[in-house]
């Protein structure tokens, strides 16, 4: 193989130069790990994901997701955008494209339904692959140092920073007001003392998020990893799945449905909506979605070799 075919996606917009940019390859085969890690490097892009044939011929097919750094067990907008690219195609690996959709990846099967406007694909929306994991509580000194802000600005009458999960794991803050949001500035040395406190990880992943008191449903984040070369992410749908499956973990009803919307990237100028549901079922949470509309924006090819 001499080169790879390639298409990008802004996801979780309808508008273009908005959203999170990703790269899709979608067919991948005879790509070395190596060489998808140096693409992703490459790319530059928040993700990028390599699909591969599925093990089990009753799935779609094999995601990949590759950071500038690393592999990922699971993310949301590469999920959205990849069942976007992949829905523009009659068939993927010789079967024919419906409107459902199921993934395998390091973190589990992820089922996909494709959304559909006129007949068209517009988006996609993804069910998150594990159920939510709530970790530790974090300091607000620790997450104020990553952020350039005062622990004062770390709200806490709702929850205590802490890490949470639905297939990737991140460190979730909220914050007094929009302009504590806005004010927020990685800090590098800060994530490096970060992660050093978390065992068996070079990483540390923080998202940060403000609820208006009238419409807390309606929520305003930002996302910064940048021990992962990713200085701020216009739109993480794996956060704010874990996000919006924690708050409704702590509500008082044992049975709830309760739709979210996350608005983010506004800071970066590549404003993202990230549409959720949440279902808790006699006091777990049972079920969480993510939703999202993408555009197309380039397409070319790889030179893997002269």
């Amino acid at each position: 193989m001499n080169s790879l075919s390639y298409l990008t996606v802004d996801v979780f917009t309808s508008t273009r130069y908005e959203g999170n940019p990703l790269a899709v390859m979608s067919d991948a085969r005879g790509i070395s790990d190596a060489a998808m890690q140096k693409i992703a490097a490459e790319f530059g892009y928040s993700e990028v994901t390599f699909v591969l044939p599925p093990e089990n011929p009753e799935n779609t097919a094999k995601v990949r997701i590759f950071t500038p750094t690393m592999e990922v067990p699971f993310a949301g907008h590469p999920n959205v955008g990849t069942a976007y690219v992949l829905g523009q195609q009659n068939e993927i690996f010789g079967r024919a494209i419906g409107d459902r959709l199921r993934f395998e990846e390091k973190a589990g099967l992820v089922e996909v339904t494709l959304q559909r406007r006129e007949g068209r694909v517009t988006g996609a929306t993804i069910r998150a692959p594990r159920p939510l994991e709530i970790g530790d509580r974090i300091s607000e000194t620790v997450i104020a140092d990553c952020v350039s802000l005062d622990p004062s600005s770390i709200r806490k009458n709702k929850h205590a920073p802490v890490f949470a999960s639905v297939g990737l794991n991140f460190a979730i803050a909220e914050l007094e007001s929009l302009e504590a949001l806005a004010a927020a500035s990685p800090n590098l040395n800060g994530f490096q003392a970060a992660a050093r406190g978390v065992a068996g990880s070079h990483d540390f992943s923080l998202f940060l998020y403000v609820r208006p008191a009238a419409t807390p449903w309606n929520i305003r984040a930002r996302m910064f990893a940048p021990l992962d070369n990713v200085i701020e992410d216009p739109a993480t749908g794996s956060a704010s799945a874990a996000l919006s499956a924690y708050l409704v973990s702590l509500l008082p009803e044992a049975d709830v449905s309760q739709h979210v919307t996350i608005e983010q990237g506004v800071e970066m100028g590549r404003r993202s909506i990230i549409e959720l549901d949440v279902v808790k079922t006699v006091g777990t949470v049972t079920d969480v979605t993510i939703s999202g509309s993408c555009v197309p924006m380039m397409k070319g090819e790889i030179i893997l070799q002269d």
